[in-house]
């Protein structure tokens, strides 16, 4: 395990790009920061509650390497007529990959005003209409390794969107404060997969020793 510089120590992304990656360098890099493919309760309760803030039905805390995982989620229970959303999603359905090369968030108050979100097939499947998300960037490397985000199925009209992108940086950054502050299990080292492997079992943020993940990086704070 390697102890992470504070931010100011490391390489510096520009202000609107994040630093280009390859899945293998994203997965790379959430095993060197311990965050494992595993669902935490500390983040399920942490999207519950920007579900809860943002009038959402779902919200995900997202580790995307070549596919997306979704440590911390919220999605509606049995007792909604909208679709459950699983653990898992590949890379060419939702938003968040849309936060791949960014280092500011993305607000979508009607995903289906844009051709080129409308076609998304999360619009079909689960009939999304609305997204906020925002990125996770390494300090040191300038990668995007994770995002937040809530997501609504009603569109919002547009004089809504400055108060989303507020509220998804505060949950952002008090995202940031719990990756900063919990201990966490190691990641194995990534390898490419020749055949279908085993999730590591869930573990919680609590358990385990892990580098202290390093401050938000500032090009977060200067996001408009």
């Amino acid at each position: 395990m390697t102890t992470l510089p504070h931010p100011d120590e490391g390489s510096s992304p520009g202000p609107d790009r994040a630093t280009a990656a390859t899945p293998e360098q994203r997965a790379q890099r959430l095993a060197e920061l311990g965050l494992a493919l595993a669902p935490s309760g500390a983040l399920d309760a942490l999207a519950t509650e920007l579900a809860a803030a943002a009038d959402t039905p779902y919200s995900m805390i997202n580790w995307i390497s070549d596919g997306q995982y979704f440590a911390g989620l919220h999605t509606p229970d049995g007792r909604s007529d909208l679709p459950a959303v699983g653990r898992e999603m590949s890379l060419d359905h939702g938003y968040c990959p849309e936060l791949l090369h960014r280092t500011k968030p993305l607000v979508l108050p009607d995903v289906c005003s844009s051709s080129r979100f409308s076609g998304n097939p999360v619009v079909d499947m689960i009939g999304i209409r609305s997204y906020t998300g925002a990125p996770l960037v390494d300090p040191v490397t300038g990668i995007v390794f994770g995002t937040i985000c809530a997501v609504g199925t009603e569109p919002r009209p547009g004089h809504t969107g400055q108060h989303s992108l507020h509220l998804i940086k505060t949950f952002r950054d008090r995202l940031w404060g719990i990756l900063h502050a919990a201990p966490r299990p190691p990641l194995p080292a990534p390898h490419h997969h020749t055949s279908p492997q085993p999730r590591p079992r869930p573990l919680p943020l609590a358990h385990g020793t892990a580098p202290a993940l390093p401050a938000a990086p500032d090009t977060q704070e200067r996001d408009r």
